[in-house]
């Protein structure tokens, strides 16, 4: 087959699949998003979706001592009577609801072995040396205490948070293995969250109330991954 005959059936490939599944993008008037805050300013966002249905589901290893970043609403919400003990984790002194001001890519200035769990949502996307946060992490945890890592894959710009620190990466399963293997070895399990519905709709913003088929969310596909989470485990003598 000559090269034009081969470009000209690609042609009629590509008509024959516009044909069988056309896309109406009479509303796409505007290059602009619907919301530049991820859709906060309209309903839930959708990480907050998987973060949230990812911590549902570990419920149960969200007990004792608890160091969660940022708040302790997510400690609050599925700890509940499990924890006997929380803190909030925050680098910069003063913050309202911060009892631990430390650095994750410093463990000098952490707590050293002394929680059964620490949450960590949406952290080391703002972080520039993630594997050192990651130590970090570990540092805080006892033995046999208990990572619950998020971290976003794609997603626009968190322009709150890169003005103020920076926001470096957007992970993928095989960069967020790379970085929990050397410190959890074998102790560690990762899930993605998402698939082209929902990337498309959270870099549009589009909150999960916008959505005519919100459980649609639900069906995975590691090639669009909106979220990444892991349990990790610190083991004896690491």
């Amino acid at each position: 087959m000559t090269l034009a005959s081969r470009l000209g059936l690609g042609r009629l490939r590509r008509a024959l699949a516009r044909w069988r599944s056309p896309i109406d993008l009479g509303a796409w008037s505007s290059a602009g998003p619907v919301s530049r805050v991820f859709g906060l300013d309209r309903g839930r966002p959708i990480d907050r979706y998987y973060i949230e249905r990812f911590l549902a589901a570990r419920a149960g290893v969200i007990r004792g001592r608890v160091l969660e970043v940022g708040d302790r609403s997510y400690t609050e919400h599925f700890g509940g009577s499990r924890v006997v003990a929380s803190d909030v984790l925050h680098p910069v002194a003063g913050t309202p609801g911060a009892t631990v001001i430390g650095d994750l890519t410093r463990p000098d200035t952490l707590p050293e072995s002394s929680y059964d769990c620490f949450i960590c949502t949406q952290t080391l996307n703002f972080v520039f040396d993630p594997s050192r946060a990651l130590l970090g992490a570990r540092h805080v945890l006892k033995p046999g205490g208990v990572l619950l890592l998020t971290v976003g894959g794609i997603s626009q710009v968190s322009r709150f948070d890169a003005d103020r620190w920076g926001m470096f990466w957007g992970f993928t399963d095989q960069s967020l293995e790379r970085l929990l293997e050397p410190l959890f070895p074998g102790a560690h399990a990762i899930e993605t969250y998402g698939n082209a519905l929902a990337a498309t709709a959270f870099l549009n913003g589009v909150a999960v109330e916008d959505l005519p088929k919100p459980d649609l969310l639900d069906e995975a596909d590691a090639d669009y991954p909106v979220i990444l989470a892991a349990v990790a485990t610190r083991a004896a003598g690491a």
